[in-house]
């Protein structure tokens, strides 16, 4: 089977060649270009194509890569909101995708986003750096005791919980329409609504998929549904907040602070250099520029396990579906 792997980082080459793909009946060509209506003539004559979170997999897309011979569509990431799964059935083409890949690695991430946004780490680090020992506008506080609450329960949303109940004494509530029996063996207890979740936590971490259902799900009505000087955490998918709601909430300083490892519009600027540009997305600089919101590039997947496991499911999925077998990881419109 031969493979055109878009948008490839060395750190995606680097993982994939460790498992060798070839020894597996797969042949990979890494291309650093995003898949997208202007580069998917790149896909002719592969049998597939491997894509990640800011790829544009839509109809316009998926009928292009029908015609050039283009059977499978194999994303290397958990999501797939940003593919037409409804076009892709229509046309034949199969999709699958990873979903679970050291949930770890982004669970452990984004209770270190929430350290880092509490009591400061980053503003600690630069003033230092400078030679400034001064402790002024570097108070936070203690994780014991507060409510946090997890939006989604997949497995990331399971282990942040367990590690802020189990290892920092946090009281962790959860919302989640498909509440998980096993959330109370991690500390969880679920609330009956959203509303419930947001008037009564004192940190908010985002751990749920894109749909239709959860797109701006945090908006100017449920943003003023929280306690007032809240934090707000999101390394899941941008869009399920509303920037715009987002920013007038910073204005006003109803929220206490806000880390993103994740932003809708991501795809224009992450997982590139652009030290050296203007970032001409008002609303991106607009947030970049609040004192007590902290962003990063979308690296919470980025750990040495994690990329393994992304690989190794990922060559799984492939041969399963070249060897025409039922891949458990296939997705398809609900």
């Amino acid at each position: 089977m031969k493979v055109a792997v878009f948008g490839t980082k060395k750190y995606d080459s680097d993982s994939f060649d460790g498992i060798d793909p070839k020894s597996h009946g797969i042949e990979f060509k890494y291309l650093d270009v995003k898949l997208d209506v202007n580069t998917s003539l790149l896909s002719a004559g592969y049998d597939a194509v491997c894509i990640f979170v800011n790829d544009v997999c839509d109809k316009e897309v998926l009928s292009q890569l029908k015609e050039h011979g283009v059977k499978f569509i194999a994303l290397r990431c958990a999501g797939y909101n940003n593919v037409d799964l409804s076009a892709a059935q229509e046309l034949g083409l199969k999709v699958v995708h990873v979903p679970a890949y050291s949930p770890e690695s982004v669970a452990e991430f984004a209770v270190g986003m929430i350290m880092t946004v509490v009591r400061k780490y980053h503003k600690a680090y630069l003033r230092v750096r400078e030679g400034n020992f001064l402790l002024d506008g570097l108070l936070g506080f203690n994780l014991k005791d507060k409510t946090v609450g997890i939006v989604g329960t997949g497995r990331i949303g399971l282990l942040t919980g367990r590690i802020l109940a189990k290892g920092f004494g946090c009281n962790v509530i959860a919302y989640d329409t498909y509440p998980n029996p096993e959330a109370g063996d991690y500390g969880i207890s679920y609330v009956d609504t959203l509303e419930d979740l947001l008037v009564r936590a004192d940190i908010i971490s985002l751990h749920c998929p894109l749909t239709e259902g959860t797109r701006y799900m945090l908006n100017d009505k449920t943003l003023s549904k929280t306690k007032k000087g809240a934090i707000l955490i999101n390394t899941s998918r941008g869009a399920l907040i509303d920037t715009h709601a987002l920013i007038r909430a910073l204005k006003t300083g109803h929220l206490g602070a806000v880390g993103l490892d994740v932003y809708e519009k991501e795809a224009s600027y992450f997982f590139a250099d652009s030290s050296s540009k203007i970032i001409h997305d008002d609303n991106f600089a607009r947030l970049l520029s609040f004192y007590n919101v902290f962003v990063s590039g979308h690296q919470a997947f980025l750990t040495h396990e994690a990329l393994k496991g992304i690989a190794e499911t990922t060559i799984k999925n492939l041969q399963e579906l070249e060897q025409e077998e039922k891949c458990a990881n296939e997705v398809k419109q609900k």
